[in-house]
């Protein structure tokens, strides 16, 4: 691990003031941001710790949502009872994800901001236009298993890990942070990048800006279900994963927020996917045209061809399990 500065923030306004520039990073629970400084991956010149920031709450908004501060962590969030009855699928994905021990460190900004598992990103011996822009990305003719079939370019196929930040964009959920001077909010649709040609550039944040919270809307209602396919039961990234949240009235899907884990550089949407679903009434062809909306676009590297018909089946499930009449 290289040599950095080192600065324990007390508060908002002088973590922002000290993460100034570029080669600063802010640090909490450290879960994937420590890893990558031993490999070298990332070397920051300067942390700023924010552990004493008053950022740990989860509190009501006032038009009936939360406001999930930033240095919750997976564990409490997943935990609270106003999550567990009016958001379940928020904190059914965030157990689908790590191990009780990572989740008792990893915060709620720090999630959203994990960087890419793949293998070519991590080996500094491969190149990687993420990890060293201009260098090539070896992973579309080498190992691709766990990559993006959606939203990718030439220059990247990477997939954005978090099973939160899956849930989080079903919900439509927001982003609110802090900069020197002012704060903003930014819709979760909005706050990722596609790779294009600067795969290095993962979200719209400016250099110095500090995630204070998630707001999460008022609750969405109908069934919510998180369904995760990966190679072991535990301890494993996704392959696909689905979070929907689905009304059924009179017969016909009345609401369908969907949302893609395992197929893009960030947690995937696609509203032409829901607005064929709603006003219809459920069944397997619906499902299936559902489907080929999502995947019109998608494309396989070999290694990750089978992640097309996989998420076509995963999709059919989860519908039909939201959709079921004995539910």
């Amino acid at each position: 691990m290289r040599a950095f500065d080192y600065v324990r923030a007390g508060d908002t306004a002088e973590a922002v003031r000290e993460a100034g520039g570029a080669e600063t990073r802010f640090i909490a629970g450290g879960t994937n941001l420590l890893d990558l400084m031993k490999l070298e991956v990332m070397a920051p010149g300067k942390l700023v710790d924010i552990n004493r920031l008053d950022l740990g709450g989860i509190e009501a908004t006032g038009e009936g949502g939360l406001r999930i501060g930033a240095l919750v962590t997976n564990s409490d969030l997943a935990a609270d009872a106003r999550v567990r009855r009016d958001w379940p699928v928020l904190s059914r994905a965030l157990l689908a994800g790590a191990s009780g021990q990572l989740r008792n460190k990893a915060t709620t900004g720090g999630n959203l901001l994990q960087r890419t598992r793949c293998y070519y990103f991590y080996d500094r011996g491969e190149p990687c236009n993420k990890r060293e822009p201009g260098s090539g990305c070896a992973a579309k003719d080498g190992m691709n298993r766990i990559l993006a079939i959606l939203g990718t370019s030439e220059h990247c196929i990477a997939t954005h890990p978090s099973d939160m930040a899956v849930a989080m964009r079903a919900l439509g959920a927001r982003v609110e942070v802090e900069g020197q001077g002012s704060g903003r909010e930014i819709a979760l649709e909005d706050f990722y990048r596609l790779p294009g040609d600067t795969p290095h550039i993962e979200t719209v944040l400016e250099p110095g800006e500090l995630i204070t919270a998630v707001i999460l809307p008022p609750p969405a209602g109908g069934r919510q279900i998180y369904r995760k396919v990966r190679d072991r039961s535990s301890y494993a990234f996704a392959l696909v994963s689905v979070a929907a949240v689905v009304a059924v009235e009179n017969g016909r899907i009345a609401k369908a927020q969907l949302a893609f884990g395992g197929l893009g550089p960030m947690p995937w949407r696609d509203a032409d996917v829901e607005d064929a679903l709603v006003g219809e009434t459920p069944s397997a062809a619906l499902f299936d045209r559902a489907g080929d909306i999502l995947l019109a676009e998608a494309k396989g590297y070999g290694g990750n061809d089978f992640k097309i018909p996989l998420t076509r089946r995963t999709l059919a499930a989860v519908l039909t399990q939201a959709t079921e009449d004995d539910q």
